[in-house]
């Protein structure tokens, strides 16, 4: 039998990339299903030309924001794709015959070749890279945690397809820097949340430990000066998570260093004028 596919397409200000994103679902896709958290630079303008059904609504984290939209797909199979990922068309090929007999399992993991300011990462920690991304609707969630959520489901549950889905991960570094920040600091709060706490051994070793781990042993350095990078920023990732940690744990206020400064903040006090005189050379 041929089960019919909806491709779930998760976005904010993509127009960079939607078009492409959705170009290259066009093979497989039964119902394109754009789902928009606010957007305003046209990308849903470009979704809808396209001829792609879009919805709507307030983003709070990834998992929530795709747990509301999964059940809205028309169809029993969902394949979930970021905006800034692409089907190749060996991926399509593979997923189009998995659907059109009767699988066994409730989802399928893919690997993800990633690329990082242009360049493909084929080892180190990236290279592991392995996603869930072909679900039935009816079935499969979210675990509602942080922007890196998972979906909540037992190992047997999951079958693994051989090709791999494209990721940009970053085109430039600010903008990877900053959402390296934001991820970092939604995982200390869930972790402060759920009562972990600072651990000294872990603020020291886990980034040297991680920096190891994917540029030594598990090859980073075969990719050359941008393995070293991301091999380095993988590490201080890590760093950044347990300082985001000891922050919650530790950290102390400006209210709390210097209350009669913040006091005044609070009430609108104004500052009184400076009483400095400049002199001239």
């Amino acid at each position: 039998m041929r089960h019919q596919l909806t491709v779930l397409i998760p976005c904010k200000n993509e127009r960079e990339n939607i078009g492409t994103c959705i170009a290259a679902v066009r093979s497989i896709a039964d119902e394109v299903l754009v789902v928009d958290s606010g957007s305003s630079d046209g990308t849903v303008v470009v979704a809808k030309r396209m001829g792609c059904r879009v919805i709507e609504r307030e983003y709070i984290n990834s998992g929530n924001f795709k747990n509301w939209a999964i059940p809205r797909a028309v169809h029993a199979w969902i394949l979930i794709v970021d905006a800034d990922e692409r089907i190749t068309p060996e991926l399509a090929t593979e997923i189009r015959t998995l659907l059109d007999t009767d699988p066994d399992k409730d989802a399928y993991a893919m690997g993800r070749q990633n690329y990082f300011l242009g360049h493909a990462i084929n080892h180190g920690d990236w290279a592991r890279d392995r996603v869930i991304r072909l679900v039935r609707r009816d079935r499969c969630r979210y675990a509602e945690l942080t922007d890196h959520a998972e979906f909540d489901l037992p190992p047997e549950r999951v079958g693994m397809l051989q090709h791999k889905i494209i990721h940009y991960t970053a085109w430039n570094l600010d903008d990877y820097l900053a959402k390296m920040t934001h991820y970092a600091s939604q995982t200390a709060d869930h972790w402060h949340a759920s009562g972990v706490q600072p651990n000294i051994w872990n603020l020291v070793f886990n980034a040297p430990l991680r920096f190891i781990r994917s540029y030594i042993v598990r090859g980073g350095f075969l990719d050359g000066k941008i393995g070293f990078q991301v091999a380095g920023l993988t590490a201080f990732y890590s760093f950044l998570k347990q300082v985001q940690l000891w922050q919650r744990a530790y950290g102390r206020s400006r209210a709390e260093v210097e209350p009669h400064a913040a006091a005044d903040e609070v009430v609108g006090v104004p500052r009184e004028p400076s009483r400095c005189r400049a002199i001239r050379a």
